[in-house]
């Protein structure tokens, strides 16, 4: 009988398609209420990107260690999209410096939770550095290909932090290590990719350049006074800063900045006013009930002599947001280090310019001269100058509210989401096992 080479596996002729990916969230829940230490722009990334997969028939397991014990151990988020809580640790919040020794937990009780429900993953992506590490651990009982992202990388923090708030050597260490042992790396911004190859070693073509998304359904630009009206906002010039209170967002640099800014110009009518979102104030807790940080920034606010021109008001919910962008005249980034700069793109999807630091990804996301202005970091005069400048020059204003939102059109979520599909098809696809081919 004449020799015949046929395949025994000839399905696999077609790549296997994405059918589950477990989501690792370590150290910050994605549905955390935003403006905490620990949340936000990796806890709207990982909630948002869970859902636009979820809603394109990808089953998401988004898992996050547990820090309440009357939390469900499943939570249904959305149709293919569940929160898992992993026992790992004390269920308390805990620092996350202090969480590395809880991974191999972490990694075990996942393992266990797919042996109890009967599921595999075809993708295990991390998010931040304890992510990534127990992903790496979770190759001990699966075989899924894995993705990282740092969303923040402790090299470039510590290059503009003090001595207070620097990065462990551990995580430098870990960080370093996962380019090695990552099947697929995702930056953000050029300037990350570059960061990668030359400080940690980084093989260029483990690395896909996607940036994160926004929600141009939620972020679209509203009527101002009807937007400040409901906001009960004052008239004039109204400047909004939005983030977390973090000596990475340059912080410091906004106040003096602002200060000089209100002392520097004859201001023919009332002079701005600097609407603060960050921190948190509970109404409950009697008194101003703001907590340390946000109170220890009114009492900066107040040394500096602008605090009669400062609205803090903490925390807003996310539907919110782009009432607070469109009420507004300018959004502000003074960030140290920003990886991507979500605010900046939520503020330019409704239509508000930006006067930001030229760091990170904020010197691709904004155009300069075209949807906002970038500045130096840590520098109170030059942002003072720049926000001077888009407040008083009409034409200028007005050339950057019209460039704002075609900038942000560049990261609709949808496009997004389908780029990161495309990355673990890909790492799916090189996993893949070539037909095994038998001579008879």
């Amino acid at each position: 009988m004449q020799d015949a080479i046929e395949s025994v596996n000839e399905p696999s002729i077609e790549s296997p398609l994405i059918d589950r990916v477990a989501m690792l969230s370590v150290h910050t829940s994605p549905i955390a209420e935003l403006g905490g230490p620990d949340s936000g722009g990796m806890n709207v990334y990982v909630n948002e990107l869970s859902r636009w997969l979820s809603r394109t028939g990808v089953n998401v397991d988004i898992f996050t260690r547990r820090i309440d014990p009357h939390t469900p151990r499943i939570l249904e988020l959305d149709d293919g999209l569940r929160l898992i809580q992993v026992e790992a640790g004390p269920p308390h919040p805990v620092h996350k410096d202090e969480l590395f020794c809880h991974m191999p937990d972490f990694a075990s009780d996942m393992a266990f939770f797919a042996l109890q429900q009967g599921v595999r993953y075809d993708v295990v992506h991390g998010h931040y550095w304890l992510s990534g590490w127990a992903s790496q651990l979770l190759k001990d009982y699966w075989h899924a290909p894995t993705v990282q992202m740092y969303h923040t990388m402790a090299h470039l923090k510590n290059a503009v932090a003090n001595d207070q708030h620097r990065e462990t050597t551990l995580r430098l260490q870990i960080e370093r290590r996962l380019v090695d042992i990552a099947d697929g790396l995702i930056a953000a911004n050029p300037h990350e990719r570059k960061e990668m190859i030359h400080k940690l070693g980084a093989s260029p073509d483990l690395i896909h350049l996607v940036p994160p998304g926004v929600d141009l359904e939620l972020f679209q630009p509203h009527d101002p006074d009807e937007a400040r009206k409901q906001l009960d906002l004052p008239d004039g010039p109204l400047i909004l800063f939005v983030g977390r209170i973090d000596p990475v967002k340059g912080i410091d640099t906004l106040f003096q900045g602002f200060q000089r800014l209100i002392n520097s110009h004859d201001w023919a009518g009332s002079p701005p006013t600097l609407v603060f979102i960050g921190g948190l104030i509970d109404g409950e807790r009697g008194g101003d009930g703001m907590d340390d940080d946000l109170r220890r920034l009114t009492d900066h606010a107040e040394e500096l002599g602008v605090r009669d021109h400062v609205l803090f008001r903490g925390s807003q919910p996310r539907e919110m947001l782009p009432l607070y962008y469109s009420a507004v005249d300018i959004c502000t980034v003074p960030s140290r280090y920003e990886s991507f700069g979500l605010v900046a793109v939520e503020a330019m999807a409704c239509g508000t310019p930006i006067v930001a630091s030229r760091v990170g990804g904020l010197q691709f996301t904004i155009r300069d001269g075209q949807s906002g202005l970038l500045v130096p970091h840590s520098d109170p005069v030059a942002l003072a100058g720049a926000l001077r400048q888009a407040l008083t020059d009409e034409e200028l204003y007005k050339r950057m509210c019209a460039g704002a939102r075609r900038a942000a059109i560049r990261y609709s979520w949808q496009m997004v989401s389908s780029s990161v599909v495309d990355v673990y098809q890909q790492l799916v696809d090189a996993r893949t096992p070539a037909p095994i081919s038998i001579a008879r």
